[in-house]
């Protein structure tokens, strides 16, 4: 029996990722990737980055890293989103005191607006805090308005601009710290 918050929404279960993740990483990372940005980005560069993105191999390599760490959620068992955060060399703009990345907060598109983004990122936020990190930043597409308000909800401000390339397409992700 699944809990539920305040306004009637599920609690997610949140569990860290394990090596044997790899492939449920591999087939959410690119599930959620697709429902998100297909519709806004030529299928060829959407194949081209999630071919190199989310493949067991690289889940499995990304899961090995002591530097990165896997928030999964699951509903009943079921894998809805995860989060992942990267201990590793902040962009120069990130002025925050010893930082820490939110790589990837994903849902799949069936579970947005019931809560689960908020529960994910009160865990990333826990985790990053339980390391002893200071600030928490991120990279948003600077056409994903409803990310970026989600963001702005959660108190991280833009502080600068870096290139994400999508398959042959250079894209400008907005870069966004907060304080912890």
């Amino acid at each position: 029996m699944k809990a539920n918050d305040a306004q009637g929404n599920p609690v997610p279960s949140i569990r860290r990722g394990n090596p044997q993740d790899a492939s449920l990483l591999a087939e959410l990372g690119a599930r959620t990737f697709t429902e998100t940005f297909a519709a806004d980005n030529s299928p060829q560069d959407l194949a081209a980055y999630i071919s190199k993105a989310f493949n067991p191999v690289r889940q499995l390599s990304e899961l090995n890293d002591p530097a990165s760490t896997f928030l999964i959620a699951e509903i009943d068992d079921t894998p809805v989103g995860y989060a992942q955060i990267y201990a590793g060399t902040p962009e120069p703009v990130i002025q925050g005191a010893k930082p820490v990345e939110l790589v990837r907060l994903y849902l799949s598109r069936a579970w947005l607006g019931r809560g689960l983004g908020d529960a994910l990122m009160r865990a990333s936020i826990d985790h990053a805090l339980a390391a002893g990190y200071k600030t928490l930043w991120l990279g948003v597409w600077e056409h994903n308005a409803r990310a970026q308000a989600f963001y702005r909800k959660w108190n991280f401000r833009a502080v600068g601009h870096h290139v994400f390339q999508l398959g042959s397409d250079a894209q400008t992700d907005i870069l966004m710290e907060r304080a912890l």
